[in-house]
C-alpha cells in the first residue's frame, strides 16, 4: 500500500532571499539532521543570466535501522537523488527527490516547494509532500515501513527548526537582507538578440522541466509517508501550519496531512463545498486518522444531515413548551479547560412523562438542537480563550434516579439518541461527569454502555453519593465559583428543575405517530437502493412540451450512471408476483425498476441526456427541458465496464447475484420536481439549492456547471 503526506503551508516570515541563503547552508552536510552524511553535486546548470540554477545532488543516509537489517539488505547506508530548480527571477524553489538505493524494491518520491507568500512579497511559503511505495523488502516489509515513517516524521519536525537555525547564524554574522535577483546590463544590439533567445530558450526549458517533475524532495531527506499529490486550488484553500496551531491543536506532520488530504478530496468532490476544519478533524479522531473508515463515517454524516436539514435546526425549529417547561438541562458558564458545559439533571427528569407528551423523534430533534449549539459554543470559546477547544463537558445529576427511568419506551428512545450522536458528532465530548450515582444506576449503565464508543466511555467520570466534593472530584474540573446551587455551589443555575409532566399533555399513539412523521421526514429527498442489473427509476409524466424537469441527487455509496428516457407509452407497474420482465423489483426494498425488458431502445423509448457518470460522495443538480410531451424516465443505475454490455435492461441473473454480492449495491438520495418553462428562468432556485449544502458545517461554497443539450448539471 503507498503511503501518503501532504504537509501544510508553512510560513516563514523572512524574503524569498534570505531563506534561500539559509537553506543553502545545508550542504553538503547538515548537524541537525544526523542521519544526512554528506552530498556530492553530480549534475548543475547556470542559465547565462543567473536567474535559474540547477544543482542535482546524490545524498548518503544513514538510516536509524536495526542492524540485523541493515545484514540482510546488504548496505551501511541509503542514497537519495535530490535535484533542485531555483527560479530567481519568478522567485521559486521546486526540490525533487527519489531514492536510488534500492529503487527497484522500494519507491521513494519527495516533492517540496518554496514560493513567495501570496499576501506579502516579504515572507515565504514552503509545501511539501511525499509518497512510499514498498514492494518487497527480503520480507521486512512493514518493518521497513515503521522505519521509514517513524525517521520522515521525525525529520519533518525539523524542517522548520534548520531553516531558522541557519537564519541565526546568518544574523549572527551580519547579513539580514539578500537582494533580489536583476537582470544584468544590456549587452550590444546584435549581442543581445542572440543572447536573449538563448536565455529564453534555456530559461523555458528549464522552468517546463521543473513544472512537468513530479518527483518529489525536500527539507528532510528520508522515507516519506505520502504519495506525490500536488497542492490543489488557491492559496486561500489551503491550510497554514499557524492556523493549524492556533485553532485545531498540535498534531503530528502524519495527523495533518491526513486532514489535508481527506480536506482536498471533499474539495474535489463535493466542488468546493466542505465541512468546517474542526469537523473533519473530528471524525479523523474518531477513527485513529484513519482517512478511509473517516471519510466513509462522515459522508454517511453528511448525507443524514442534509437529508433531516439539521444546518437549519437552530434558526428554524423552536422547541415545544414541554420541552422548555420540563427537560432539565441547559448550558452552563464552562470548565476549567474553556470547554462549555452542559448540565442535565437525569435524575429530576420525566423521561417516560416527555416520551409520552412529545414521541421519540421531538426529542430526538432537541438533543441534536443541543449539539449544534454546542459546536457553536466551541467555537466560540476557542475565539475567546485563544487555544483550540473542539468539545464540551457534559455533567449529569442522578438525584432521584429510579426504576420509573428504566421504562423501556424511554430507554429504546434513549439508546437511538445515543446511536445518532455517536455517529454524526463524533470527538464532541470532552468529558462526561456523573455524579450522586444511586443503586440503580448500574442496571442503566449494562443497558446503555454496548451503544457508546469505547473512546467516548474512556472520558466517563462516575461518582457515588457525596464523592465528588472529595479530592479528584468536581473541583478538579469546573471552577468553585460557577459549581450549581443544587451540588452545593455558590452559582445559581438556570436549568430547569424539571419535575412530572402533567398527564393532561400526554397524547395518543395516534397523534404520536402523526407528529413523529412530520419531524422525522421533513424532508424533500428520497433515497433508493441501487444494485448491478437493477437499476432504480421514477416516472414523470409530461404534459406541456417545454416543461423543466429538474433533480437533485447524491451518491451516498457507489458509482452510479445517470440516464433519462422518453417513452410517449407509460411503463406498467412492476409485479411482484411473476418472473417476468421484473420480478425483483426491490432487492433493497426500495428500488423501483419501470422499462420493461422486453422493451427496445429506439422503438419503445430513447435516451434524451447523454449518460452521466457520478461517483461515490457526488453531490449532482440538473435539469432537462423536454422537447415532447409523454413519459419520461430518470434512471439511476450500477456503473460497472463489463465487457459485453449490449443493453441497459437489468437481467434476472445480474440481479440475483447482486443480492449476494454487497459491493454491487449503491444507494443514492434524490429529489426532483417539474417546473413550467415560463417559472424556470434557466435556474434552479425551485430546488432552494441551500437545502443541498452543509451551511453551519461549511465554508463559502462554489460550484461548476456544464450545459449540453438544452440541460444543465452541477455537481459539487
Amino acid at each position: 500500500m503507498v503511503q501518503k503526506y501532504q504537509s501544510p503551508v508553512r510560513v516563514y516570515k523572512h524574503p524569498f532571499e534570505l531563506i534561500m541563503a539559509a537553506y543553502e547552508r545545508r550542504f553538503p552536510t547538515c548537524p541537525l539532521i544526523p542521519m544526512f552524511v554528506d552530498s556530492d553535486t553530480v549534475n548543475e546548470f547556470k542559465s547565462e543570466d543567473g536567474a535559474v540554477h540547477i544543482i542535482e545532488r546524490r545524498c548518503k543516509l544513514d538510516i536509524d535501522a536495526p542492524r540485523l537489517l541493515k545484514k540482510i539488505a546488504g548496505v551501511d547506508y541509503v542514497y537519495f537523488v535530490q535535484k533542485n530548480s531555483l527560479n530567481s527571477r519568478e522567485r521559486t524553489l521546486h526540490i525533487e527527490a527519489h531514492n536510488e538505493t534500492f529503487s527497484n524494491r522500494v519507491i521513494i518520491h519527495e516533492h517540496c516547494c518554496y514560493t513567495v507568500h501570496p499576501e506579502n512579497e516579504d515572507w515565504t511559503c514552503f509545501e511539501q509532500s511525499a509518497s512510499l511505495d514498498i514492494k518487497s523488502f527480503f520480507g521486512f516489509e512493514s518493518t521497513v515501513e515503521k522505519i521509514a515513517m517513524k525517521q520522515y516524521t521525525s525529520n519533518i519536525k525539523k524542517g522548520k527548526e534548520i531553516i531558522e537555525y541557519y537564519l541565526r547564524q546568518l544574523k549572527e554574522e551580519g547579513i539580514t537582507f539578500v537582494p533580489r535577483w536583476t537582470p544584468p546590463p544590456i549587452a550590444s544590439s546584435s549581442e543581445t538578440s542572440s543572447s536573449c533567445k538563448k536565455q529564453a530558450a534555456s530559461s523555458a526549458a528549464v522552468v517546463s522541466d521543473a513544472a512537468q517533475a513530479e518527483g518529489l524532495g525536500g527539507e528532510a531527506l528520508s522515507s516519506p509517508s505520502g504519495p506525490p499529490e500536488p497542492a490543489a486550488g488557491t492559496p486561500e484553500d489551503k491550510l497554514d501550519a499557524d492556523y493549524i496551531k492556533r485553532y485545531l491543536g498540535d498534531l503530528t506532520p502524519l495527523q495533518e496531512s491526513c486532514l489535508i488530504r481527506l480536506r482536498q478530496w471533499l474539495q474535489e468532490t463535493h466542488k468546493g463545498k466542505i465541512p468546517k476544519d474542526e469537523h473533519i478533524l473530528r471524525f479523523l479522531r474518531a477513527r485513529d486518522f484513519n482517512i478511509d473508515k473517516a471519510r466513509e463515517i462522515m459522508c454517511q454524516s453528511l448525507t443524514w444531515r442534509k437529508q433531516h436539514q439539521v444546518d437549519y435546526i437552530l434558526d428554524t425549529w423552536r422547541p415545544p413548551q414541554v420541552l422548555q417547561d420540563y427537560y432539565a438541562g441547559g448550558w452552563h458558564h464552562h470548565d476549567k479547560d474553556g470547554r462549555p458545559l452542559y448540565v442535565l439533571r437525569l435524575g429530576q427528569m420525566d423521561t417516560k412523562g416527555l416520551v409520552r407528551a412529545l414521541g421519540e423523534e421531538a426529542l430526538l430533534r432537541y438533543v441534536l438542537s443541543i449539539n449544534e449549539e454546542g459546536l457553536r459554543r466551541c467555537e466560540e470559546n476557542t475565539k475567546v480563550f485563544g487555544r483550540p477547544i473542539s468539545s464540551w463537558t457534559c455533567l449529569v445529576d442522578l438525584e432521584g434516579l429510579n426504576m420509573r427511568h428504566l421504562w423501556r419506551p424511554g430507554v429504546k428512545a434513549l439508546l437511538r439518541i445515543i446511536e445518532v450522536v455517536e455517529a454524526n458528532y463524533p470527538e464532541t465530548l470532552g468529558r462526561l461527569l456523573i455524579l450522586r450515582a444511586p443503586r440503580v444506576f448500574p442496571v442503566l449503565w449494562t443497558l446503555v454502555s454496548p451503544f457508546i464508543d469505547d473512546n467516548t466511555r474512556r472520558k466517563f467520570l462516575i461518582y457515588a453519593g457525596n464523592d465528588y466534593q472529595g479530592p479528584g472530584g468536581l473541583l478538579d474540573y469546573i471552577d468553585k465559583e460557577i459549581i450549581p446551587d443544587f451540588l452545593s455551589g455558590e452559582c445559581m443555575c438556570e436549568v430547569p428543575e424539571g419535575g412530572l409532566v402533567p398527564k393532561s399533555l400526554y397524547r395518543t399513539a395516534e397523534e404520536l405517530e402523526n407528529e413523529d412523521l412530520k419531524l422525522c421526514t421533513e424532508t424533500i429527498y428520497q433515497s433508493a437502493s441501487v444494485f448491478k442489473g437493477a437499476p432504480h427509476e421514477i416516472l414523470i409524466q409530461i404534459v406541456d412540451a417545454s416543461s423543466v424537469i429538474t433533480w437533485d441527487f447524491d451518491v451516498c455509496k457507489g458509482d452510479i450512471v445517470f440516464n433519462i428516457y422518453h417513452s410517449k407509452r407509460s411503463p406498467q407497474p412492476p409485479k411482484k408476483d411473476s418472473l417476468g420482465a421484473h420480478s425483483i423489483t426491490s432487492p433493497g426494498g426500495n428500488n423501483v425498476q419501470l422499462i420493461d425488458r422486453v422493451w427496445q431502445p429506439g422503438r419503445d423509448y430513447s435516451m434524451v441526456e447523454s449518460p452521466l457518470i457520478c461517483k461515490e460522495g457526488e453531490s449532482v443538480q440538473g435539469s432537462h427541458v423536454t422537447r415532447w410531451p409523454g413519459f419520461y424516465i430518470l434512471q439511476w443505475k450500477f456503473h460497472s465496464m463489463p465487457a459485453c454490455a449490449a443493453t441497459n435492461l437489468p437481467r434476472v441473473d445480474d440481479v440475483l447475484a447482486s443480492l449476494q454480492v454487497s459491493s454491487h449495491k449503491c444507494k443514492v438520495m434524490y429529489y426532483t420536481e417539474v417546473i413550467g418553462s415560463e417559472d424556470f428562468r434557466g435556474s434552479m432556485t425551485s430546488l432552494e439549492s441551500s437545502h443541498s449544502g452543509f451551511s453551519q458545517l461549511s465554508a463559502a461554497t462554489t460550484s461548476s456547471s456544464q450545459s449540453h443539450c438544452g440541460s444543465m448539471v452541477s455537481r459539487y
